[in-house]
Parts: C-alpha cells; structure tokens; sequence
C-alpha cells in the first residue's frame, strides 16, 4: 500500500482536493493521509477542519501555524511555524509522496519542509501566473521543490518545462476541482438558505475579493471603490471572506460592514464547496478577483467581473470582463455582466480548465511512478536561450535539449 501525504491549509484547497480524495480512499493500494493546516484551523475563518471532519475524511496531522497578525511579519512569522510543524511531523512519518496544492505561503513551507526529508512532493496547478500576487513568486519555488507536477492545461506544462523540470515529471491532468461538478449535486435556492442562511433575491452578484499582495498598500482604497461600485449597482449581494494574506482582515471588516449596514447585502465565512459552486450556478454574475472566477465559473456560463491584477497572466474564457480597481471601470464591467445578451453569448461556453477526468489521472500517475532515485534525484532540464547584445531588443531562440 502506497502511502500519500494530503497538505491542506484553507477551504479553497480543500474544494480542489475533494475529488482527488474520494479517487485515493476508494483504491485499495493507496493510504491518503490529511495533514490540515492554516485558515482550516482558525475560528476567524470559519474553522473549517469542522468541514472536512463531517465528510468523514482521516485527519493524520494537524498544524497551527497561522498567527492573528496579517502584516508583512506576522506572515513570515506564520511561515517560521508552519517550517517547525511540518518538521516535527516528518521526523517521524515520512509518506511515499507528498501531496500539495497551488501557491499559499503555508503550503510553501509544506514542500520545503519536505525536502531535507527526502520526501516527493507532487504540485497541483503549476506553471500558471498571478502576476499581482507573491503566491506568484510562491508557486514556481513550489515547483522547483517538486518531483511530479499536474497542471491544468498544456501552456502551463510548457512553463514547467521551462522552469527546468524534466518533461516526463509533468501531466497534463486538468483542474481537478472542476470533477465535482460531475459528482455533486447542487443545492436550490431553499436548500442555501436552510443549510447558510443565504437569501438569494435575482439577480445578485457573488463577490470574492482578496488582498492584492504586491499592491498591498492599496488595499484600502481598492475595496472601498469596489463596495462603492457593488453599492451604485443597486443589485443584491453575497460578500465571500477573503484569505489570510496581508490586510485581510482590513479588507473582511470593511465587507462584514458593508453587508450590516445594507438589507441585500450579505456577508459569509464559508459555504463550503457546494455551497459556493450552488451560490455560482444561480448568480447573475461575480465579481472579485478569486481564481474561481477563472477556473471555475466557465464552467456555469457566469459572467465574471475580474477586478484588478492579482489573476493577471492566467489564461481566461470569454466570460471574464476584465476591469481595473476604480469604481467607474467596475461599474461598467458589473452592467455589462449582468446584461442579458452577454450572458446568452456564453450558451456555448467551454471551460478550458476542465477535462473531466483530473483525479483519476492524478490518482493513476500517483499510483504508478517508481518511488526510486530517479524520482528523488532531479535534473534540470536545459532551454537554450541566445540573447543579443542589444539589451533593449532582446531577440530569443530558444530550442529545447534533454
């Protein structure tokens, strides 16, 4: 039996995870172990270990690692933690293969953890970019520190390949949180609100806005222009909680304001994943700058509001409606969603990110890669890159050697 090491450190990943877990516990000759860590742990977002525990998956390990603080040092101190939880833990247990996802500073320090151990660590959703995040930065060092890689499009297995990582390491898999669409039922209008108190008047507008890390400065300005662009739409609204990154908390207090001081506006720690796929499939349209609204709205033919430039350089359908942080730009972009026509042009929407089948490749490849030298000793992979002379016309030709 080969044993898997799961890292989980928030709601978002654990979505993601949720297939690729059902796929492992169901295969005879795999042993996912959970190792929970950050937001899941902390009753200010929602303490969603809560969540996982009632869908009956085994919690190996658990690791408290984020501090109350959201500024610059309070993450780094956060990071110290989550370097000495993770230690401990893999002194005394090592998995075959270490599991983690995209590109959270707690993650982060799960696969570098796991490298003077020796332990594979295979990365989900690689090689994409988040151009106005550090978890951009955070997610190409999470690949460096990676021995398999599954990525959800082939672009981005190009740009594995171009971080050094020798080919036969990548996968082509698909996004994986995008097979519980396939698995899961929805809830109705009435089941969200017995199950999340969420009364849905059409059309509302779902909104997911975190923290722009490499703006972080801005933080305030952006979400006030952002509440007062939702506010002079006059439409409804669900307010999700952003992540723990700097200046969350600002960003969540003035959100929970925002909905106390509005009757259609509402304010939630945590639909979990159904509750948040359902709350997508019957909204008129989101806002924000979540990765959801890239990945996963296509999905549901949502038209999507991306504000800013924290998902800048992911590859998107024609239902994102790219706009800029002043109020102006997203008002603009709110109408144009929720304009009818708009909505009917994505009848015949597919979403690019979704193969269907991503947990049973990973869970195939998981199972079937040898768990010897080749997989721990890595090579790095040349590009050969000519530049000119001339720095300000750079001229490249590149050409791949093995």
């Amino acid at each position: 039996m080969r044993s898997i090491g799961i890292v989980t450190v928030g709601r978002s990943d654990f979505g993601i995870y949720r297939p690729l877990l059902r796929n492992l516990c169901s295969d005879p000759m795999m042993k996912p172990s959970l190792v929970v860590a950050g937001m899941h742990l902390s009753p200010e977002f929602g303490l969603t270990v809560r969540a996982i525990e009632s869908e009956g998956f085994e919690i190996a390990e658990q690791i408290e690692m984020n501090l109350s603080s959201d500024s610059p040092q309070g993450i780094v101190k956060s990071m110290g933690l989550g370097m000495t939880g993770f230690a401990q833990i893999f002194s005394r247990w090592r998995p075959d293969i270490l599991v983690v996802l995209g590109d959270r500073f707690e993650m982060y320090t799960a696969a570098l953890s796991a490298l003077p151990f020796k332990i594979p660590v295979a990365h989900i959703h690689g090689g994409e970019l988040t151009e106005g995040a550090i978890d951009d930065a955070l997610r190409h060092s999470i690949t460096k520190l990676s021995h398999l890689h599954f990525v959800s499009m082939p672009e981005y297995a190009d740009r594995v390949i171009q971080l050094g990582e020798e080919p036969w390491r990548v996968t082509i898999s698909g996004a994986p949180g995008l097979d519980n669409l396939h698995s899961l039922r929805l809830l109705s209008r009435e089941e969200l609100y017995d199950r999340c108190g969420l009364r849905l008047e059409q059309p509302f507008l779902l909104v997911t806005f975190h923290p722009v890390t490499l703006e972080e400065e801005q933080a305030e300005w952006q979400v006030e222009e952002l509440l007062a662009a939702l506010d002079q739409s006059g439409l409804p609204v669900v307010l999700t909680s952003p992540n723990a990154d700097t200046r969350a908390r600002q960003v969540a207090s003035r959100l929970r304001t925002f909905a106390r001081e509005r009757p259609s506006a509402q304010f939630i720690t945590d639909l979990g994943t159904v509750g948040y796929f359902s709350t997508m499939a019957l909204a008129s349209g989101m806002v924000g700058n979540s990765s959801s609204g890239i990945i996963e709205a296509p999905s549901f033919k949502l038209p999507v509001v991306n504000v800013g430039t924290r998902q800048a350089g992911r590859i998107r359908a024609a239902n994102v409606i790219d706009v800029d942080h002043t109020q102006t730009e997203i008002l603009r972009g709110i109408r144009r969603a929720v304009d009818p026509q708009f909505r009917e042009a994505l009848r015949d929407l597919v979403n690019p990110y979704d193969s269907g089948q991503a947990s049973a490749r990973i869970t195939a490849r998981l199972k079937e890669v040898a768990l010897d030298d080749q997989l721990i000793r890595k090579r790095f992979y040349n590009i050969e890159i000519r530049i000119s002379s001339n720095s300000t016309s750079r001229e490249r030709e590149c050409e791949k050697r093995g």
